[in-house]
């Protein structure tokens, strides 16, 4: 069951290979300087407003977010593959963390924070709907995300062939992202002849080298 266990340690390598990018594109950046004070002669010519009363509400929020590092994660793949279920696994809330969702047509979004090496990082997940009638969501969903999850059914070699075209819809919305190749059903993966398991695990693999993306495979019903 080594697969199995390689995707049980999904999550934890996803947050690794994005702090890692987080680090690197966080060196490009500076803090803002302050503002110079204005002059004499601006100041007597135009006094400063008062000052507002203080928004007790606003002020929290900013603390509460004040050192909150903000990624998107997008999920694209056929229906009926199990990537609602690979979500709510994988970003369900369990051991305290924070965690919230919103469901729309053709359209699942999921935040969950994450304390990584003393940094607490905010992913936001959008599940792109496989059917073709949603592919207009794959723009907003693709679009400033650090990492795309391309997922198929181990069972299904349809679905594996269509990777092929989700990546390039991913692609053609975002170069930079982190791509990742995922597959589901692993627990039902294992009952098939291993013939064709390792057909579907070769063309996998193939399909990975292409796209430059790290392989996993991944059991909703299994932790």
């Amino acid at each position: 069951m080594k697969a199995l266990r390689r995707a049980h340690r999904f999550l934890r390598r996803l947050v690794r290979l994005l702090f890692a990018l987080l680090v690197r594109s966080r060196r490009h950046y500076q803090p803002l300087s302050p503002p110079p004070p204005p002059t004499a002669s601006a100041a007597a010519e135009d006094p400063p407003p008062p000052p507002s009363p203080p928004d007790p509400d606003r002020d929290a929020d900013a603390d509460a977010n004040a050192d909150l590092v903000s990624l998107k994660i997008s999920l694209l793949g056929d229906c009926r593959i199990g990537k609602t279920s690979f979500m709510i696994k994988y970003a369900g809330g369990d051991d305290g963390e924070e965690q919230r969702g919103l469901h729309l047509t053709g359209l699942n979004l999921m935040d969950k924070v994450l304390v990584v090496r003393g940094v607490r990082i905010g992913f936001t997940i959008w599940d792109v709907a496989g059917d073709s009638r949603f592919l207009d969501h794959v723009p907003i969903a693709c679009k400033d995300a650090a990492a795309i999850l391309y997922m198929f059914d181990l069972t299904s070699r349809c679905t594996l062939n269509n990777v092929v075209e989700w990546y390039q819809r991913g692609r053609r919305w975002n170069e930079t992202a982190i791509s990742i190749l995922i597959g589901t059903k692993f627990d039902d993966f294992v009952q098939l002849p291993l013939e064709m398991q390792w057909t579907i695990i070769n063309q996998a693999r193939a399909y990975a080298r292409a796209m430059k993306a790290t392989l996993f495979f991944s059991s909703a019903t299994h932790k």
